[in-house]
């Protein structure tokens, strides 16, 4: 199973990080669809165009421990199976932020060969994103 680890250090509270990971601004375009009262058991919907192709991937809350951990997974979607685990850490007066990222593809042979050649660094890339709102956003002055 691929595994991705990103640590993003900020300068603000565990608990403005934690607030600010669930909030739609901190996403990637287009913005998510958000049902229901975050907590456990509540689904997010992300749509993007790859390739030409339109992706749904519907995940979620299974964990939910305010303001250290937030946990989704994959309910429908593109993936055979998918968990993102986000952790706030505290740091000194601040946050250090883990996404943990794990994944199985679906297709077999053929689909570790798209996580060896795009897959891995496209979502990479859209957690760093979103980190990159998050940190400017949380290190703002209230």
């Amino acid at each position: 199973m691929p595994t991705i680890v990103i640590e993003t250090v900020i300068d603000a509270s565990p608990e403005r990080c934690f607030d600010l990971v669930r909030d739609p601004r901190t996403q990637a375009e287009p913005r998510p669809v958000i049902t229901g009262d975050f907590g456990v058991g509540q689904r997010v919907t992300f749509t993007s165009k790859t390739f030409g192709f339109r992706t749904e991937l519907a995940v979620e809350v299974t964990d939910f421990d305010r303001p250290l951990k937030l946990v989704d997974e994959m309910a429908e979607g593109p993936f055979a199976d998918f968990r993102h685990i986000h952790e706030f850490l505290p740091q000194g007066n601040g946050t250090l932020m883990r996404d943990t990222i794990e994944w199985t593809s679906p297709l077999g042979i053929l689909g570790k060969i798209a996580d060896g050649l795009m897959l891995k660094r496209t979502l990479m890339n859209i957690v760093r994103g979103r980190n990159a709102k998050l940190k400017s956003l949380a290190e703002r002055p209230l």
